[in-house]
């Protein structure tokens, strides 16, 4: 403590100051409020001990309940300590309300009157050696009887001559005559006074220095005394004996001694009210611990030196008629130690009234716990009022509890757990080697602090194991309030070192190898888009990757702005803290990073290239799919995902694809029934298997049943394939049901043929024709609504189209093998792909007829805005064009791929298939996303998925 206290100024708050600004806002007010009302019941047990050293001691006679039998005793005076208990709490409250300094002034006497106590102790000591004083004890046998109902320690008297039986004869016997019935053991064992206290030179030491602890309702015993026990074991306890109220034990008495050594913070909580804290804290608790621990030490050896066993364990001298002990012992009075104590609690009391309003004040105004903070205000001059008044109340719970031995370890687990915490935040401070951990202090280490910290939380076990789990399930409650609903503060503490240092040694150990299969799990990166005012387009992709991360993981969310970032960062800053509160909104727990880059593809490239740190990078890309890319006149709206697809491929990402966004769930929507359909075209490592396991640990999904489709040809063997794949999924320990989909070989239709057609021409027409931006949309949006017409109007009955062997000649001799989609295979793929196409075959959506709008006379009014005429044959050779023999064969497995799907799966709430990758050559680019346009036609919610080259998912344990 000294150590926290001269690393930097100690305003109010004392301990809480010190333990919140090293461990942190979370720590430090769980702590603070437990330290308070440790505090807070320290005052209550000192007043206790006030009233009870009154009634017992001073003003015996004061009692408001009186006893009218002896077992009524004890209850009586618990309601006498309650009520007179109020009164000095009231007392003492106003006296607090008044003024600290007057509490300061009272101090002083106070403290003269411990000291005289203390030395009246000593002196006692030194003078029992020459002379002890006379305290008679009384043993039947090596019994200590209770001298309250008899005043000779003798069964007969003679009295003139004549023998008479005494008032302990009657206590034992059925009358007072000599030949009156007795109790046995009183019969067979002699009577014996010893002096209670013979003196610092009896020898006594050694004969108590053993531990002799007691069960509860058992004979106080002298040892070493002849005793002749009785013929029936059994002890009546309306019987003048002495006997233990309570079954004594190392914790226990542990538990119950130490509220008297938890003083040494009464100095620090007061830290506002001191002028240099730095300075006083220091010395003075140094010096407050080294002069009590020496009085503590010494007393308990002279008193076992002094005073006889029978009378230490005598909890109430009943032995002694009620008498004093200590008081007896000292010189030259009993009444300095009895008006001693009376002050010394009353200070101890006072001065906890006072500490304890003070630490609650600087909980409330650091604010960081929101039910709290009307405490922070008081006086004028800075007194806590409100927080004065709470404290009165809760001391006066500890007052009504009226017993010392119950409130005694309740503020034993508060001071310790304080105590504890601040040894761990002297030792991590020194540990992590806080560039701002500059001490004045020198003389500590942290292997003391952690020793400190141990015995702590030893002590607090070994005083009340049940009291220590209660106020730790109190300091967490507390904990877990402040991190969800306090104030958010950075102080610099000690625990976000912790942190940063295991992050940096979790990062390098993760930099050791790629993470086993077992392992894996998708580490998203969410490619968003902002609108001009920094707001997400689509937030239903961060609502889907919410119900996505039941693999937890990383998660980081990106953004691109388009300019320099000299001019741009603001808007960067801005759509960061956008992006975070829609993160926050759909609990999406992970990072968020906007970067400027001069164009939006090369900002997604840094972005796939350079997210994450180390071990921690993301493995996963999620994007949406653009729906409106064939509206667009730029073509970068659909050549950017194109190149996202190479990027993930070189970058061995996997690689997921939301289309219809829009129409995913909201993390509110529940799915009562309904499918997960995942058509497993090729082996991409498992993704299209683990992708729907972990959407169902989300509540949205939880109900959705899986479907897996795998697609089979003629020649094979369907039925094996459906066995082989349901054994794969028994192992890999997923529940789904397995469907084998056989598509046939059938002729190339008219419909297919008209759709690549159409797709050529109008990529040639968008090349050869120069037209404005609003006519050139006015032609897509012909085209677009004439193809949806003929997709109406499409018959299964349409006439096939079959090419002759010379078209079929020429298309393959226009093939170029760049032209083709990379897919990744895998050799060990549990099904097969479909055997002899193209992989760039699993593209599809219904097409379209083509129905040209624009003519001849058209172009040629409009051919001032064109770079160069258009002549009448190139009309004639766009109109007279043959469709690509590769692209026709793609198409045609995307068409009867997307029918097979559209009739499977068109009511499943969630569709995942394979995507296939983009040709080498950039030239088919728009072909590849009309083959994907297609394949996915139809359908509400589809999930592209595209493999990072790796298995994800295994069936070993």
């Amino acid at each position: 403590m000294s150590a926290i206290a001269t690393n930097g100024v100690v305003p109010a708050g004392g301990a809480y100051y010190m333990i919140s600004r090293s461990l942190g806002p979370e720590f430090g007010g769980a702590v603070g409020l437990c330290f308070y009302l440790g505090t807070t019941f320290a005052g209550a047990m000192y007043i206790l001990g006030t009233i009870e050293i009154l009634l017992t001691y001073i003003l015996p006679g004061m009692a408001i309940f009186k006893a009218e039998e002896a077992s009524q005793e004890t209850a009586a005076m618990l309601n006498n300590m309650r009520v007179y208990g109020t009164c000095v709490l009231t007392c003492m409250a106003l006296v607090v309300f008044v003024g600290v300094k007057y509490v300061n002034k009272f101090a002083l006497v106070f403290l003269a009157c411990v000291i005289l106590s203390i030395l009246s102790i000593y002196a006692g000591v030194i003078k029992s050696a020459i002379d002890p004083p006379n305290f008679p004890v009384c043993i039947l046998g090596n019994r200590t009887l209770s001298r309250q109902d008899f005043d000779v320690c003798a069964k007969v008297i003679t009295v003139a001559n004549e023998t008479v039986t005494t008032k302990l004869w009657e206590l034992f016997c059925t009358s007072g005559f000599l030949n009156a019935t007795c109790d046995e053991y009183f019969e067979k064992n002699n009577v014996t006074e010893v002096q209670g206290i013979p003196g610092v030179a009896s020898g006594l030491i050694m004969e108590n220095l053993w531990a002799n602890y007691l069960g509860k309702d058992v004979i106080v015993e002298q040892h070493g005394f002849p005793s002749v026990t009785n013929s029936i074991r059994t002890v009546n306890l309306d019987q003048p004996y002495v006997f233990t109220d309570i079954a004594s034990h190392f914790t226990l008495l542990v538990g119950i001694y130490f509220p008297s050594v938890t003083g040494i913070m009464a100095g620090s909580n007061r830290s506002g009210d001191l002028r240099d804290a730095q300075k006083s804290i220091p010395i003075g608790t140094i010096m407050a611990i080294a002069t009590t621990s020496a009085v503590y030490v010494s007393t308990i050896i002279l008193f076992g030196a002094c005073i006889e066993g029978v009378v230490l364990r005598d909890k109430f001298g009943e032995a002694v008629n009620g008498n004093l002990v200590i008081g007896t012992l000292s010189w030259p009075s009993p009444w300095v130690i009895v008006i001693g104590s009376f002050f010394s609690t009353c200070g101890a009391g006072l001065q906890s009234l006072t500490g304890a309003p003070r630490l609650l004040q600087a909980i409330s105004r650091d604010g960081i716990v929101p039910f709290l903070r009307i405490f922070g205000h008081g006086k004028a001059n800075g007194e806590p009022t409100w927080a004065l008044l709470l404290t009165a109340c809760i001391c006066e719970t500890g007052i009504l509890i009226a017993s010392l031995d119950e409130v005694a370890p309740i503020l034993s687990m508060f001071f310790l757990m304080c105590y504890m915490f601040v040894n761990l935040a002297c030792a991590l401070q020194t540990l992590l080697r806080t560039p701002n951990w500059r001490p004045r202090f020198k003389y500590y280490h942290w292997t003391m602090s952690f020793l400190g910290m141990s015995l702590c939380l030893a002590l607090m076990f070994i005083c009340s194991w049940y009291y220590a789990i209660v106020a730790m399930v109190i300091a967490g409650l507390i904990y877990k309030y402040i991190e969800f609903n306090g104030a958010e503060k950075e102080w610099g503490d000690g625990i976000r070192g912790v942190s940063l240092s295991a992050a940096r040694y979790a990062l390098l150990r993760l930099e050791e190898g790629p993470p086993h299969t077992k392992n894996w799990r998708p580490q998203l990166l969410v490619l968003v888009k902002v609108d001009q005012d920094q707001n997400v387009k689509h937030p239903q992709l961060l609502t889907f990757t919410c119900q996505l991360k039941a693999g937890k993981g990383l998660t980081i969310v990106g953004s691109v702005l388009e300019g320099s970032f000299l001019e741009n960062h603001t808007q960067a800053q801005r759509a960061e803290e956008s992006v975070k509160r829609l993160m926050e909104v759909e609990k999406v727990k992970g990072f968020c990073q906007a970067v400027v880059s001069s164009n939006l593809r090369d900002g997604m490239s840094h972005l796939i290239q350079s997210c994450g740190l180390g071990g921690m990078q993301h493995n996963t890309v999620l994007m949406g799919w653009p729906r409106a890319w064939r509206q667009s006149d730029d073509p970068r709206t659909w050549k950017n995902i194109i190149e996202v697809v190479r990027e993930t491929t070189a970058g061995r990402l996997a690689l997921l694809v939301a289309k219809n966004i829009t129409a995913f769930p909201s993390n509110q929507e529940r799915y009562s029934e309904g499918y997960i359909d995942v058509w497993w075209i090729v082996h991409d490592g498992g993704m299209l298997m683990l992708l729907p396991f972990l959407l169902r640990q989300h509540k949205v999904w939880r109900k959705c049943k899986m479907r897996i489709f795998t697609v089979a040809q003629l020649e094979d063997n369907s039925i094996q394939m459906k066995k082989d794949l349901t054994v794969f999924l028994y192992h890999l320990r997923i529940v789904a049901e397995v469907e084998v989909v056989e598509m046939h070989d059938s002729d190339i239709s008219a419909y297919t043929y008209e759709r690549t057609l159409m797709m050529e021409q109008r990529s040639q027409i968008l090349k050869e024709m120069h037209l404005t931006k609003n006519e050139r949309e006015r032609e897509i949006q012909s085209i677009t609504d004439e193809s949806r017409g003929s997709i109406r109007r499409k018959h299964p009955a349409k006439a096939k189209l079959r090419l002759s062997s010379q078209d079929e000649q020429e298309g393959s001799a226009e093939e170029k093998p760049e032209e083709e989609v990379q897919l990744i295979h895998d050799k060990t793929a549990s099904t097969q792909s479909i055997a002899s196409r193209s992989p760039a075959e699993e593209v599809s959506t219904p097409g379209e007829k083509v129905h040209m709008t624009w003519t001849k006379e058209k172009l040629v009014g409009d051919k001032n805005k064109n770079k160069g005429p258009v002549t009448p044959e190139e009309i004639r050779d766009l109109f007279s064009m043959k469709p690509n023999q590769s692209n026709v064969r793609r198409m045609h497995t995307a068409v009867k791929l997307n029918e097979v799907i559209v009739k499977k799966s068109q009511e499943a709430k969630l569709v995942l298939l394979n995507m296939p990758g983009p040709p080498k050559n950039r030239n088919g680019d728009e072909n590849y996303m009309e083959f994907l346009e297609v394949l996915t036609e139809g359908l509400d919610r589809v999930l592209l998925v595209r493999g990072g080259g790796r298995e994800v998912i295994t069936i070993y344990s």
